[in-house]
């Protein structure tokens, strides 16, 4: 495999019915925090449609996935918008979304003599994974001079690779998946919002999942450790994989351990975000113990140590579980075969959870040290209930 990619063409995308007022969103504390950050970058590979595939796809493939995004953003309008920095007289900034139709960016790259095996089976995601994503190490802030949506087609061998940059602080993963299922619903023929109607460390190849007997092992084991039934499939799994990363990472008993976790808040609040809300709704909570208890006191205590304190960010349990829509994304070839993350906001130790390809599995995306990495291959517990 080269790591060569070719880039054919970088156009911009508008909405098909361009919003002509001067419509402004104000950013929350709950976007502004994330200007100083990266953007979200998620990427879907696919086979290459068949002759006859293609032939529906007028008058060409990119062409088509064109049209159809222009015709997402009328729904998406903000995302074709622009950052606004305003500068206050006491010597503090205010920005906005304007929503003048500026348009996203779409770019058409070609991955000589890579293929979909390329992709899939590699244990550590191969680098030129990176290149399939478009404005790679771009803060947030910088919105304000460039796109706030980028979308980039790099087409392999066998495949196509589908990845979009979206500006963190007006849309959170909720949201970015949103996109992504209403423009792949309207490539296929809806006509409406799809979805109203139904270079970091290397990373553990996310195709490795949990399935769902041993997610549910995972959880009997844990829930009859606390004698309970509140500990969720995701929590039970998430524990697992904090265990092993510390065993892996070989700590001193004595080391401060901290497990942070991104909670959805859009139905918790009063009164409750509408399903439209674009920007972000999330908390961010954490456990701190020790490698010590986590190691000697087991699963199911490091699972409810995760449990307390999801349960503690609002007066109700919240709902942890991915939900996002990730493997329903069809342009009108097939779904896709895999989900891949860019370099934006990788860091050693971050875990990117999605609902797995077979129902009830569970998709990971770990990003850890070659260490840390060496360390769980050998870890036989943690890989008792991995299925490759």
């Amino acid at each position: 495999m080269t790591n060569d990619i070719r880039f054919i063409s970088t156009t911009t995308v508008r909405p098909t019915s361009p919003i002509e007022s001067t419509r402004r969103i104000e950013l929350t504390p709950w976007d502004l925090q994330l200007l100083l950050v990266d953007h979200i970058q998620k990427g879907l590979l696919f086979l290459k449609p068949t002759p006859s595939q293609e032939n529906k796809l007028k008058p060409s493939l990119i062409d088509h996935l064109k049209t159809s995004l222009s015709r997402t953003l009328d729904i998406f309008y903000p995302l074709a918008g622009r950052l606004v920095m305003v500068e206050n007289d006491d010597k503090t900034a205010s920005f906005f979304v304007d929503c003048k139709s500026l348009g996203a960016q779409f770019v058409h790259a070609v991955a000589d003599g890579v293929t979909v095996a390329d992709i899939l089976e590699p244990v550590y995601v191969p680098d030129i994974v990176n290149s399939f994503f478009s404005m790679n190490r771009v803060l947030n802030c910088e919105g304000v001079s460039k796109p706030l949506l980028a979308v980039q087609v790099t087409e392999l061998v066998d495949g196509i690779f589908i990845s979009c940059t979206l500006n963190h602080t007006v849309a959170d993963g909720t949201s970015f998946w949103r996109f992504f299922n209403t423009w792949s619903g309207i490539s296929r023929g809806f006509e409406s919002d799809p979805t109203s109607l139904g270079l970091g460390p290397p990373i553990i190849d996310p195709d490795r999942v949990f399935l769902m007997e041993k997610i549910q092992q995972l959880k009997a084991k844990a829930n009859a450790e606390m004698s309970t039934d509140k500990i969720s499939s995701l929590q039970a799994v998430m524990a697992h994989l904090w265990r092993s990363v510390v065993r892996g990472r070989r700590l001193n008993f004595d080391e401060e351990v901290c497990y942070l976790v991104l909670v959805g808040v859009r139905q918790r609040v009063e009164p409750a975000l509408a399903e439209e809300y674009l920007g972000n709704a999330v908390l961010v909570g954490n456990v701190t113990t020790t490698a010590g208890d986590i190691l000697e006191r087991g699963l199911g205590w490091a699972a409810w140590q995760i449990n307390k304190m999801i349960a503690s960010q609002t007066a109700e349990q919240v709902r942890n579980s991915p939900r996002f829509n990730v493997y329903g994304n069809d342009f009108g070839w097939g779904r896709p075969l895999a989900v891949r993350s860019g370099v934006g906001n990788k860091s050693d130790g971050k875990l990117t959870v999605f609902p797995g390809l077979e129902e009830g599995s569970i998709d990971f995306e770990a990003c850890l040290s070659p260490e840390t990495l060496l360390a769980m291959a050998d870890d036989a517990e943690f890989n008792e209930a991995l299925v490759s």
